[in-house]
């Protein structure tokens, strides 16, 4: 079923819903060709036969924002968010409030786990080594949020490209450019890439700064990210060695052509051909598609009867 069936079915709004699929409390199956993912019956008939459900369910789905999350741990909101800039933990949501702030959203969960296993951060002094990286500007809320959007995308992938295109998302079109140099891979790549956000109903201005927010930055970050795509493509090739259904292409002429244009499109796994708008001409031609003769030209061919002569009379 749907994701707002499924969610209405659980007692869930819609964004907790989403939220229930990135972090695996629900899992979801692909949808039909090019429409969004379902969730099976099965899933449901889980989810609801848990002995907590819903209030467990819910409770695992409580986020919460930096001024909540310090009074749960009972630390003042700097000591928080120097913790959370630090990459202590990292946020599983944001959102962007009305005076264009990124507001960043934490696992209630997580935070108290985070309070067991490290009781020596939240009072005293913090480590010098934490204190001169803040010092230095460092802020490691964003990276960790997409770096956890990555790894949840990649789980739901299921095929070698697709999981190349999920650690392909937070990079720009230079990185890219530079890790995929094969213009063909990187149109697969483009055509599967997943969204790391849900951008409804937003101003321009919000739509660019959440645009921003998904691409790496830092240099570091964007090395990292690379490296997980390279690994990934060279799994995805050794299994499918080139993403089927993509145009081959060749070089044209200088001056006849400003771009390159296809001469074959290769099929895809076990000889089927996708769906495609125009159907690619054959490379050899065969006896039905070859040209027909140039036909008779009848009229060159009628002899001319000559002209009875004239003659004068006698």
């Amino acid at each position: 079923m749907a994701a707002r069936t499924a969610a209405q079915e659980l007692g869930l709004r819609l964004r907790e819903f989403e939220l229930a699929v990135q972090i695996e409390e629900v899992r979801t199956v692909p949808g039909p060709p090019g429409r969004a993912r379902r969730v099976p019956r099965e899933e449901l008939e889980r989810v609801k036969g848990a002995p907590d459900f819903p209030s467990g369910l819910r409770e695992r789905l409580r986020v919460m924002g930096a001024h909540e999350a310090s009074e749960l741990l009972d630390i003042s909101a700097s000591r928080f968010a120097r913790l959370a800039r630090a990459g202590r933990f990292r946020p599983v949501d944001l959102y962007v409030n009305r005076y264009r702030a990124v507001v960043w959203l934490y696992r209630a969960d997580e935070l108290r786990d985070f309070a067991e296993n490290n009781p020596s951060l939240l009072a005293g002094r913090l480590p010098a080594g934490m204190r001169a990286a803040l010092a230095a500007g460092t802020d490691h809320r964003a990276p960790g949020w997409r770096a956890r959007r990555v790894a949840q995308l990649s789980r739901q992938a299921d095929t070698p490209w697709e999981r190349a295109a999920a650690k392909s998302s937070v990079l720009g079109e230079d990185a890219l450019a530079e890790a995929v140099p094969d213009p063909r891979e990187r149109e697969e790549l483009a055509r599967l890439r997943p969204g790391l956000l849900k951008v409804r109903s937003e101003s321009v201005a919000t739509q660019a700064l959440l645009e921003k927010l998904c691409l790496a930055e830092e240099e570091s970050e964007v090395r990292w990210h690379r490296l997980m795509l390279e690994a990934e493509l060279e799994s995805a090739r050794a299994i499918a060695p080139f993403p089927a259904g993509i145009p081959e292409f060749h070089e044209t002429p200088a001056g006849l052509s400003g771009r390159a244009e296809p001469t074959a499109f290769l099929p895809a796994p076990g000889g089927d051909r996708r769906a495609d708008p125009v159907t690619p001409r054959p490379l050899t031609p065969t006896p039905e598609a070859s040209a027909p003769p140039p036909r008779k030209r009848w009229s060159l061919l009628r002899r001319r009867k000559p002209k009875p002569s004239v003659r004068p009379a006698h």
